[in-house]
């Protein structure tokens, strides 16, 4: 038989990522207000969604997206560390500036409501973007930082090109923090910075001299460092943020690439086409951002954007995944071609199960994302600057955790389909698992959280934000969720209950998973009380979809494991070593 005979098996078409999607365009009609929603911001979305499933897509087909090179030696033998990145890899960085990522968030068109439109934007990309959003995303944590601490030259040279539209101009910077004695600890962080003793309209010049483990906007044009002013013994009290340009790129530099050596490339499982360097700094130029020996405090910015870019990754990559398996669903044919897979209750539940995690996170992050806005706009209160603090290290870990399992699932929903490369969910769940690592793993901000947590008065606010959304739930719905309401005050209890003094260092971790949960009902729960009050098309969905979030499984297990690490916390301890590194054998004489 040839291959053009027989069963033809018709290939499945993803639709437009914002009009087919199940979440957004309801939720954004919520945050919205209702004539710039009308008006401006879907007419928007829809038109750029068309865009991702065309022109976007389009531009990493074929070998348009390769893994980068790094030539280190020209012909002759000189060093000349040229890094070359692919045509599809430029492409999709160049799309994302001229569409306003970062320069959305800065224009501010829409004031507080400019962070979702240009989340919304990403969400939807992201599938497509080979983690292009990774130097997107420090970028914008940059702009962010000069524009709060940067001199007056820096925000008026720098600050316009990050944020800028032409990629022709445009700047993309990059976040050296991470080097081999510390990782996420920068408290050793070995690289010193010596006063040049002059400067320029940039600011104090320092020559910086160190070797950094990694850095994922190598192909950047400035970086932002820490680097030791202060002694050794000071820790991380003894750094500052530096601003360092790699390239020529204004009248300050003549150098090419600023004294720095990119040494080799690193080999990683996934984000092939993102390149990611060990690179020394020798005499490097650069430039104080803020006040001397304060620079985790002034970095500080960049870490809660990117925190917020990386959970819209992970909810944008399983976005695409589930996309993938209900569209396979709707042409794939079984029982001898009688029925579509969309027909078979079993399968149908399984893609419910993944499109509940899709709602949950997405209603998360950009219940996040609103408040972010806020907070940067001078228009949020005091509880909601302190519920963003809590709020950012939670959405990045628990984002993280949730989206890959259930991008697994939707693997699974296309049987041996879906572990084929064509398809691209293997690809998306090797990008996606970086986010469970980069700007902290969820140990890291587990105590992140605690930190967040260490005055009673911020989980109080919390609990109250909470209590404020159940009572506002109408009494013709509650008759509806009544049993999701019980269970998820009984679960506010057990959260006062875990945090009570002392805090054990090990209630960190099932705490972070356990309020991403209660956040995550919480939002679900406010977007049912506004669609069930409006009656919108499709409330009683959003009211059934907060009732089973609450009944998850993983939600009861969270609680029963942050109890159980409660009252074990004393032999913990030393069980988890025992069970770890195993019993020291006792030898008789």
């Amino acid at each position: 038989m040839h291959i053009e005979q027989g069963f033809q098996q018709v290939p499945f078409q993803e639709e437009n990522p914002y009009s087919r999607d199940p979440v957004l365009p309801f939720l954004l009609r919520r945050l919205f207000p209702p004539r710039l929603f009308n008006e401006e911001i879907e007419p928007a979305l829809e038109k750029f969604g068309e865009e991702v499933i065309t022109g976007i897509r389009a531009q990493s087909k074929g070998n348009r997206i390769s893994p980068p090179e790094l030539i280190q030696y020209d012909n002759w033998g000189r060093r000349i560390d040229e890094l070359q990145t692919s045509e599809g890899w430029r492409s999709l960085k160049a799309t994302a500036q001229r569409e306003g990522l970062p320069g959305i968030f800065y224009e501010r068109r829409y004031r507080e409501h400019s962070r979702l439109f240009g989340f919304a934007k990403a969400l939807m990309m992201v599938g497509d973007s080979y983690e292009v959003f990774c130097p997107l995303s420090m970028t914008d944590g940059a702009a962010r930082v000069l524009e709060l601490v940067g001199t007056e030259s820096m925000r008026r040279e720098i600050f316009p090109r990050l944020i800028s539209r032409d990629p022709s101009t445009a700047l993309v910077a990059g976040q050296w923090m991470t080097e081999r004695p510390g990782g996420s600890d920068v408290s050793q962080t070995e690289t010193e910075a010596q006063s040049l003793g002059d400067g320029d309209s940039l600011g104090p010049r320092y020559s910086l001299d160190g070797f950094k483990w990694f850095s994922s906007a190598t192909d950047g044009d400035v970086a932002l460092a820490l680097a030791r002013t202060g002694p050794a013994d000071r820790g991380s009290r003894g750094l500052s943020l530096f601003l360092i340009p790699l390239r020529e790129m204004s009248p300050h530099l003549s150098s090419s690439t600023n004294g720095i050596r990119v040494h080799r490339l690193k080999n990683k499982i996934g984000t092939h086409a993102l390149p990611t360097a060990e690179l020394s700094l020798e005499q490097t130029t650069a430039y104080l951002i803020g006040t001397l020996n304060e620079g985790v405090k002034t970095i500080v910015p960049v870490l809660n954007i990117t925190r917020v870019w990386s959970a819209i990754s992970s909810v944008g990559a399983l976005r695409r995944c589930l996309a993938i398996a209900i569209a396979y669903a709707e042409v794939r044919k079984i029982d001898g071609g009688k029925r579509l897979l969309k027909d078979v209750p079993v399968h149908v539940a399984q893609l419910a199960s993944i499109n509940l995690v899709y709602r949950a996170l997405t209603h998360l992050v950009f219940g996040t994302v609103m408040t972010l806005g806020r907070v940067e706009c001078g228009t949020a209160s005091r509880e909601e600057e302190h519920r963003l603090r809590m709020f950012t290290p939670i959405v990045k870990g628990f984002a993280a955790e949730k989206a890959v399992t259930a991008m697994e699932e939707a693997m699974t929903a296309l049987g041996g389909q879906g572990y084929m490369e064509e398809n691209e969910i293997g690809r998306l769940i090797r990008d996606s698992l970086v986010e469970k690592i980069w700007e902290g793993t969820t140990t890291v901000l587990s105590l992140d959280l605690l930190r967040s947590t260490s005055e009673p008065a911020r989980l109080k606010e919390f609990i109250s934000w909470s209590n404020s959304i159940i009572l506002s739930c109408p009494p013709s719905l509650l008759k509806g969720v009544q049993d999701a309401i019980q269970a998820l005050q009984g679960r506010l209890d057990s959260l006062i209950a875990a945090f009570l003094h002392p805090i054990p260092n090990l209630i960190a971790r099932p705490s972070l998973i356990f309020m991403g949960y209660i956040a995550s009902a919480i939002f679900l729960l406010e977007h049912a009380n506004w669609s069930h009050s409006r009656g919108e098309d499709g409330y009683e969905v959003d009211a059934e979809v907060f009732r089973r979030w609450v009944n998850d499984g993983g939600f009861v297990a969270a609680e029963h494991e942050l109890v159980r690490i409660r009252s074990e916390v004393k032999i913990a301890d030393t069980s988890n070593s025992t069970i770890v590194f195993g019993r020291k054998v006792q030898t008789k004489l």
